[in-house]
């Protein structure tokens, strides 16, 4: 103790000192007359230490009350700070209780008291976490209050860690000049921005040279941190290596921006910032603003360019905490301001727009504090388990039609849209800044570019903007036509014309949506023909879009609680209004050659539009989004301007819109009756025409590789067979043309095999000729040919198929009863899924069996390592070497978070939908095996499977199955059809798929 009181003696006498730009702190409370106070008493300051004014500081250090999220100590600078109260700090920590505890330990214990003070400190750590965990379950949307708290609990322990070193383990009563160390926080910690679960970031500052007694220092502080659990990420260097290095390194350079004070040699600290404005900062702020912004591009490219992805990076996805510290950082070293309030004094935002950015902070922080908490460790990625958790402990409910998961991740999308709209005018002021410097200097010093005028509008450098700041008040018409000139001229909204945009959004009334004008400026922009896209999504951005289509607005930064939809409702229907327009333009011929040739052959190009804007507009409402969003087209097409025949033919399409799509991937296409029911449905060619485009643009918006050419070929089929029969009335031909037809085709493929098709047309049947492609045909002749010379009883064949972006699987094999399910496992246990199956037996009593294959991601196998595998895994199976079961339920399914939604087993048969089979779809979650297993329900229930379609939405299966009895019978509604339903319901359920891990 009497070390202790010396220590404190002595640092009457010690000087001040400290580091690099101070982010978070103001050390030092100064009076009028500029001259430090002795006691500093900010009431809102989460760095105090209430229990400790009027006491002396240890050696070495200034011991004022310090704010997290303050300012630096620049000469001038305004003390408008952004405060985050912490209340009750002793709470969470007393640091002058646990200094006096360590002390008498150190008394007590002497050289031995080290574990006892790792103890004391680690608990004083844990009661601190435990403290502000509680406190977030009662505040749970309490953001930086959590994220300050985190900081202000890592301050004081390292308060106590630096104090305990210096003054009981290598105490000395007169450093040299040299013996000199600051401490700073630096990254998140020098924000006081911490996460329960953040990386401790902490530099040592030392004097002109490392000194033994400094490097004592930091290794004891080192390994005291590490022994209570903290991970930390540290550094120890001179002023000089400080500052050299940041000049290097963007990534020190960002960290020394961000620097804080925290303990220690404060002077020290003062003059490396002050090196730190003079020698890295000044002169070099656009380099820097170049940098950040090309790290930022690149971080976003790796999370998946979206703010909209399903489960985003809280913060580093698009939109997330580091988009956010982006701007800061651009604003704090370009105009060196000392916190994100200060961006509106230098006019980088408006106050409203400030607010936004506290907002949308808030919410992010106190999402990853939660998920740091749930799984205990420095997570960032917001996964389905844990968005429906936080949702719960944030206290979001339920609501018709919406779920509390959605209405929490709409809120989160909501907030990440206004970091991306905020990022934009930030940047674009950013660049107008750096242009005006540039005009005022060098060749062009002087010259001024004129501006011209369009309708009113100013249009100079590219961009559209507003004459005056009353200009949407006296017209709130305007608030269309803006976007309307900027699409149809390809210019930009200029940043503080979207400034005023979503300022006076809130003009727009009924008057406005009923106003003729403002409804074709509209459609105008919407049916644009440069990029509506772009422009549409500005609008959105600044609330326009949703103000005058409401019930577009409800959908906004909707999510659909799936792994299926990659994008809120409203980026999917932007996106979809996209895709359409580059159909338009010819620039995704390749991929959707019929939609490229369709949309300049419909009567109204209006209708392709209007749809594709309103096919999910009732999305999230307690009811089928097809029904209510008809009812919504009806109301909304003639106030856009649309005839009643357009009106008629969108609702048509809202209510269909996804018809196409599930005959073409659940149904049989070589059924005559399916297409039969497609086209009673659809009754006319420009409906077809229509709802080919439209389904071709909905699916790709669903996300990335949601498209592929199997869905193509699927839906090519079904458009030109539908188109044939609208055209003539009829089929073309009857059953027996058709397959006379086919045989010549393959005929002509073969060339001088063509006595194949001779050979062995009666032996396999009409059926096969009508069913397969003629492709596949003179594939399949030649390959049974061969097996039937060799005479094997088993032949297995697989080839890359590009022309359906899969894998054909073809298994020729003695026909017998658990054949194709036996199949099915083989594939599955080659880690390959089946995405369409046909089952054929000869007259001679051989199967004949054709599947598509692709692998978890819907790629092909194509590599013959992998061919060869399949082929193993086919025939291990059906030679009985291998038990199917135990080996399947092992296999993890790619999408293994699929556990985090709620999927219950549903079978439906269907005795209309084909004149020769009873049509079974079973809808269950996907899993290993699930095929597997369903086809082997079937052969127990003494099922024939004659084709299967097997269709994947994210985490749900559809696998349809065309089946008759033994005797080539439909089955009848009774007893039997219920027992094989509940058999299936109870193999596709989660209980049987626990039962088999378990097994």
């Amino acid at each position: 103790m009497q070390r202790l009181r010396r220590a404190r003696r002595t640092v009457r006498r010690s000087a001040r000192g400290g580091l690099l730009r101070p982010s978070g702190h103001d050390p030092v409370d100064r009076g009028p007359a500029g001259i430090p106070a002795r006691t500093h008493r900010t009431v809102q300051d989460p760095g105090a230490d209430v229990a400790e004014r009027g006491t002396a500081s240890p050696p070495r250090h200034t011991e004022g009350r310090q704010a997290h999220g303050q300012g630096d100590l620049r000469q001038g600078a305004p003390r408008r700070l952004n405060r985050v109260r912490i209340p009750a700090q002793r709470a969470i920590i007393d640091r002058r209780d646990i200094a006096d505890r360590l002390a008498a330990l150190v008394g007590e214990h002497g050289d031995k008291a080290r574990p006892k003070i790792v103890a004391l400190l680690k608990q004083a750590l844990e009661d601190g976490r435990a403290e502000l965990a509680r406190r977030l379950e009662e505040k749970p949307s309490a953001g930086h209050e959590c994220a300050g708290g985190h900081a202000f609990l890592i301050d004081q322990l390292v308060r106590i860690i630096h104090d305990h070193a210096i003054t009981h383990l290598y105490a000395t009563a007169n450093r040299s000049q040299a013996e000199r160390l600051a401490i700073m926080a630096v990254g998140g910690y020098g924000r006081a921005e911490m996460a329960p679960q953040s990386d401790v970031d902490i530099a040592f500052l030392v004097g002109g040279k490392r000194t033994p007694w400094c490097e004592q220092v930091v290794e004891a502080m080192l390994y005291m941190m590490w022994d209570l659990g903290l991970k930390v990420g540290h550094s120890t260097r001179t002023v000089d290596e400080a500052l050299r290095m940041s000049k290097e390194d963007l990534t020190i350079r960002t960290a020394m921006l961000e620097s804080r004070y925290v303990w220690g040699d404060q002077e020290l600290f003062d003059d490396g910032s002050r090196r730190f404005d003079a020698e890295v900062v000044r002169g070099n702020e656009r380099n820097f603003v170049t940098d950040k912004l090309a790290e930022r591009n690149a971080r976003h490219k790796r999370m998946g360019d979206s703010r909209y992805v399903v489960e985003p990076n809280v913060k580093d996805g698009k939109g997330g905490l580091r988009d956010l510290h982006t701007l800061y950082w651009i604003g704090k070293f370009i105009h060196r301001v000392r916190s994100a309030s200060e961006l509106v004094d230098v006019g980088l935002f408006t106050p409203a727009e400030y607010r936004s950015f506290r907002r949308a902070e808030n919410f992010l922080l106190a999402v990853r504090c939660h998920l740091h908490v749930l799984t205990g460790r420095a997570e960032d990625r917001l996964t389905f388990d844990m968005q429906r958790r936080i949702a719960e402990r944030m206290k979001f409910a339920d609501r018709p039609g919406k779920s509390s998961v959605e209405r929490f991740m709409q809120l989160y999308f909501l907030h990440a849209r206004r970091v991306g709209s905020l990022t934009g005018v930030f940047l674009a002021h950013i660049d107008e800044q750096f242009a005006a410097k540039s005009a005022r200097s060098g060749f062009f010093a002087g010259w001024k570019q004129k501006a011209r005028t369009l309708k009113g509008y100013r249009i100079f450098g590219g961009k559209i903007a507003a004459p005056s700041d009353d200009w949407f008040r006296k017209d709130p018409v305007r608030l269309i036509e803006v976007f309307q000139l900027a699409e149809a001229e390809e210019l930009e909204v200029h940043p503080e014309t979207m400034r005023q945009a979503t300022r006076d959004s809130g003009l727009i009334d009924n008057a406005v949506r009923k106003d003729a004008r403002a409804n074709a400026l509209f459609l105008d922009l919407l049916t644009g023909r440069n990029d509506p896209e772009m422009v549409l999504r500005w609008m959105n951005e600044t609330g326009v879009f949703g103000k005058f289509v409401p019930d577009f607005g409800k959908v906004n930064a909707q999510m659909q609680f799936d792994m299926y939809h990659h994008y809120t409702v409203d980026e999917h229907t932007i996106r979809a209004i996209g895709l359409l327009n580059k159909i338009e333009k010819g620039e995704l011929t390749a991929d959707h050659p019929r939609a490229s040739r369709l949309i300049h052959k419909v009567n109204s190009r209006r209708v392709a539009y209007v749809a594709a804007l309103l096919h999910d507009i009732a999305k999230g409402r307690n009811g089928d989004h097809s029904i209510l969003g008809a009812e919504v087209a009806k109301e909304l097409c003639p106030r856009f301007g649309l005839t009643e025949s357009e009106t008629d033919i969108v609702s048509w399409l809202v209510l269909n819109h996804l018809l196409m799509s599930h005959t073409a991937q659940k149904r049989d296409l070589t059924d005559p009756k399916t297409i039969e029911d497609f086209v009673a449905q659809v009754q006319s060619a420009e409906r077809l025409r229509h709802l080919a485009i439209l389904t071709a643009v909905d699916i790709r918006a669903v996300g990335p590789g949601t498209w592929n050419s199997w869905k193509g070929q699927l839906l090519g089929e079904l458009y030109d067979v539908s188109q044939e029969r609208l055209r003539l009335g009829h089929m073309r031909h009857g059953r027996e043309q058709r397959v006379t037809a086919k045989q010549q085709q393959v005929a002509e493929l073969l060339g001088d095999k063509a006595g194949l098709v001779d050979k062995l047309a009666r032996t396999l049947g009409d059926a096969y000729w009508i069913a397969e492609p003629v492709d596949i045909i003179a594939l399949n002749l030649v390959h049974y040919a061969e097996a039937r010379a060799a005479k094997h009883d088993l032949s297995v064949h697989c080839e890359f198929y590009e022309a359906r972006g899969a894998t054909l699987v073809t298994v020729i094999a003695a026909d017998h009863p658990g054949l194709f399910y036996r199949i099915a496992g083989g594939i599955h246990l080659a880690g390959g899924n089946i995405i369409d199956a046909r089952i054929h037996t000869t007259r001679q009593g051989w199967a004949l069996d054709n599947f598509l294959v692709q692998d978890p991601h819907g790629n092909p196998f194509a590599e013959k390592a992998q061919l060869d595998r399949l082929e193993k895994s086919i025939a291990d199976a059906l030679a009985n070497r291998v038990d199917l079961a135990p080996r399947l339920a092992q296999r993890p399914l790619p999408h293994s978070r699929s556990k985090a939604f709620d999927v219950s087993p549903q079978v439906l048969f269907d005795n209309k939908a084909s004149n020769r089979f009873t049509v079974i779809e079973v809808n269950a979650r996907d899993r290993p095996a699930l095929l597997n297993r369903l086809a082997r329900a079937l052969f127990e229930s003494r099922l024939v499977v004659h084709s299967a379609h097997i269709t994947n939405y994210g985490e749900r299966a559809a696998d349809t199955f065309y089946v008759t009895d033994l005797t080539g019978g439909k089955l009848d509604a009774g007893e039997r059809m219920n027992r094989i339903e509940a058999r299936l319901i109870e193999v596709a359920s989660d209980e049987m798929q626990e039962k088999l891990e378990n097994a």
